[in-house]
C-alpha cells in the first residue's frame, strides 16, 4: 500500500511543477503531494508495525535499515520539490 501511496505522492509532485511552470493554481496539487507523502510515510509505518507484532525480526533487520535512508531522502526530495514553486515564485517577486 505505501508504494501506491508514494507513487500518488510523485505523480501530485509532478503535476505541482507542471502547473506552476503551466501558470496555474498549483496549490492543491502542492498540498496532495506533500499529503500524500505523509500518508505513504504512515503506512510504511504500519507494515513495520506489523511485522513487530508478529515477531518478523528477519523482515525487520532486512528491510528496516536501508528504508529508512530511502525514506528520508525521499521524504526530503518531497519536500523540496513541493515547496519550489512558493519559493521561485517568492524569489521573483523580489
Amino acid at each position: 500500500m505505501w508504494i501506491i501511496l508514494g507513487v500518488i505522492a510523485i505523480v501530485a509532485t509532478f503535476i505541482n511543477i507542471y502547473m506552476y511552470k503551466a501558470g496555474k493554481d498549483y496549490k492543491l496539487a502542492m498540498a496532495m503531494g506533500l499529503s500524500f507523502t505523509a500518508i505513504a510515510l504512515c503506512a510504511e509505518y504500519s507494515l513495520v508495525s506489523v511485522w513487530v507484532e508478529v515477531e518478523d525480526w528477519a523482515a525487520l533487520m532486512d528491510v528496516v535499515p536501508g528504508m529508512e535512508r530511502v525514506l528520508w531522502f525521499l521524504t526530503i526530495v518531497s519536500i523540496l520539490l513541493n515547496i519550489a514553486p512558493i519559493l521561485l515564485e517568492r524569489k521573483g517577486k523580489k
